[in-house]
């Protein structure tokens, strides 16, 4: 079959099978739990079928480990499809299995839940693998609007409704901002295939067009309220202390991952030919998103909210790299997001089971967890430092990869503002660490212990963390490959 145009089209079906049967596991919860009673089956058997679909998509997924392949022109199965497959469903898996005692004590539509999961999952991963802007935006809703619902599932708090609301209203603006930004670009280059967009921007003379500066202003926008950059980043804390721990966990994992996976495709591939006309947009975004991040994480008494100020200054550096955009920036980036999502996903999986004990999320509540629980406190304390870039651990590791990265791309005076704000950081995460190391605890006094798979999960990530701070190149060789594909096809 060809296109319009006269170009082959290839629907190889089995491209799209790691996704397929995420999608059909969606569907098969969605039935299992409308249908439990007559199955006999309890709450328990969600998450297991959830988690073996995804082992399943995760296992199909590396049969196309280098290998290069597309679908009809509108997706890419690439070693940056597969790098960020497996990402987006390892990150799921941990989720999953790190906090289903929380979801059955605190959210409400169990199997609603889990299928939001899977089918965001499926979202974010065609936000990776989208070579065509309209599937690519497809994407974009789907994991957004799957989101949009997730946030309001908690069980009897008012926090969660008033968050999901926040969130779809400023995503809406934010989709429309996108949206109108990409039509735009494309009355500009005449396609919305990259590799034509490429083509076209690339064969103009030279000359800034005005409607081309301002779909990059909006696209800019719309993307920079995905990732919670300053100044679109007011949803942010909001939506992270209203929505249930593992949404929010979610939310600051495959969320941010999706967003960045979308501008390394966009940045490096159709718009890379206009990058001096963007470059000083992703600079002073990252400027201030470091700066705003750091300095009002510095104020918050609420974990969640300090996590989200915590993610936004993250994703700071994360823009250093796109702003000096090349194959080894994107490497470095791919590497740092790596080591973010473990690091990141350790923290929130200790504050799930904190929660779960205790039911509060204030900083101040974590008094005197070194004697109550010695185990989740270093958990949490081995995350912090991580978050900070620590010695030894995965975040100085992936944060001197991108900052070395970002200065080889004469962006130096970026990645001091980044050394300034990561000094401040630690401050921060200091405090947070005191509350459990300095203070005695308040209430019960009294050893406790989490769940056997709250130690399989904060045990596999806490090992993570130290191992990739230890022994990182596993991970550098996986995103140099990733980056590699990422340029050849763009």
């Amino acid at each position: 079959m060809t296109d319009v145009l006269g170009n082959a089209l290839n629907f190889r079906y089995a491209l799209l099978l790691p996704e397929i049967v995420i999608a059909l596991t969606a569907v098969a919860i969605l039935f299992l739990d409308a249908f439990k009673a007559e199955f006999k089956v309890g709450y328990r058997a969600l998450p297991l079928l959830a988690v073996a679909g995804l082992l399943g998509a995760g296992a199909l997924s590396l049969v196309w480990v280098n290998e290069t392949d597309e679908f009809s022109r509108l997706i890419t199965v690439d070693n940056f499809t597969t790098f960020f497959r497996m990402l987006f469903i390892g990150t799921t898996v941990i989720v999953i299995v790190g906090s289903h005692e929380y979801i059955e004590k605190h959210v409400n539509h169990h199997g609603e839940f889990y299928a939001l999961l899977l089918l965001s999952t499926v979202g974010a991963i065609y936000m990776a693998a989208a070579r065509d802007l309209l599937t690519a935006y497809l994407s974009v809703e789907v994991l957004s609007f799957s989101l949009y619902v997730a946030v309001s599932l908690a069980k009897n708090d008012l926090r969660s409704g008033e968050a999901a609301l926040k969130y779809v209203l400023l995503g809406g603006v934010a989709s429309a901002m996108l949206l109108y930004g990409l039509s735009l670009i494309y009355g500009v280059t005449g396609s919305t295939q990259y590799t034509e967009m490429a083509a076209a921007l690339s064969a103009s003379d030279g000359s800034t067009d005005m409607a081309l500066m301002l779909g990059l202003v909006l696209v800019i926008g719309g993307l920079g309220f995905k990732a919670s950059a300053v100044p679109f980043h007011m949803w942010t804390p909001d939506a992270y202390e209203g929505a249930p721990i593992p949404v929010t966990a979610y939310l600051s994992a495959t969320s941010k991952a999706a967003t960045f996976a979308l501008i390394l495709r966009w940045f490096a591939g159709p718009l890379y030919p206009v990058a001096e006309d963007w470059r000083w947009m992703m600079s002073t975004l990252a400027v201030a998103t470091m700066v705003v991040g750091n300095l009002v994480a510095l104020q918050q008494t609420n974990l969640k909210r300090f996590l989200a100020y915590s993610s936004i200054a993250q994703v700071g550096y994360m823009l250093m790299a796109v702003a000096g955009m090349g194959p080894e920036t994107a490497s470095a980036l791919l590497v740092h997001l790596g080591g973010y999502l473990v690091t990141n996903l350790a923290v929130f999986t200790g504050v799930i089971h904190f929660y779960n004990r205790t039911g509060k999320e204030g900083i101040a509540d974590l008094k005197g967890l070194a004697e109550t629980n010695p185990y989740l406190a270093l958990v949490l304390t081995a995350g912090l430092f991580s978050l900070a870039g620590m010695p030894l651990l995965a975040g100085f590791f992936t944060k001197f990869i991108l900052f070395q990265a970002v200065v080889e791309a004469d962006y130096l005076w970026l990645v001091v503002v980044g050394v300034v704000a990561s000094t401040i950081s630690l401050y921060y995460y200091l405090m947070v660490i005191k509350q459990m190391y300095l203070y005695e605890p308040v209430g019960d006094t009294t050893r406790w212990r989490i769940s056997p798979t709250g130690y399989l999960t904060t045990g596999a990530l806490l090992a993570a963390v130290v191992v990739l701070g230890i022994w990182g190149t596993p991970l550098y060789r996986v995103s140099h490959e990733a980056a590699l594909a990422l340029f050849a096809a763009g």
